[in-house]
């Protein structure tokens, strides 16, 4: 092989390897920082791992709210309408969250299997819903007769 094609070779090598490589870095530091999205049922299924970050959401059950009078905690539960979700955050929840309305929650499940929050959003109106709430709530059963 002439000299100045293995040169060449060389550095397209060295370029393809150094481009994988910065390629599969990438790859791995964002695999950590990654929040999927779980509905409840996800939670009653063992989809969801202890200290897994990710994103919950549902509606919120009317009066699940339980708020500490001695400090920012709430506690509420979440549904999909298939199984319910305890949440816990600490901190001053949005102007629009309400009983009855869609939430979506970041952070990690401890090991009581409760939701710990560190970031709550709530629907901007009331005919807006988030994706992800829309495709997986299934409609309440009816109870009452037609």
């Amino acid at each position: 092989m002439h000299p100045i094609r293995r040169q060449r070779l060389i550095i397209v090598l060295l370029v393809v390897a150094g481009a994988a490589s910065a390629v599969g870095l990438t790859a791995y530091a964002m695999r950590s920082n990654i929040n999927l999205f779980h509905p409840p049922a996800d939670f009653a299924a063992g989809e969801v791992h202890v200290g897994q970050k990710i994103r919950a959401g549902g509606m919120v059950v009317k009066g699940s709210v339980q708020r500490d009078p001695n400090s920012l905690k709430v506690a509420f539960v979440i549904t999909d309408y298939k199984a319910n979700v305890t949440v816990e955050y600490t901190g001053i929840l949005p102007d629009l969250f309400a009983e009855g309305q869609g939430v979506v929650a970041a952070g990690s499940v401890d090991e009581k299997g409760v939701f710990q929050a560190t970031e709550v959003l709530a629907k901007h109106d009331e005919k807006y819903m988030p994706p992800e709430i829309k495709d997986t709530l299934g409609k309440p059963v009816s109870t009452a007769a037609n």
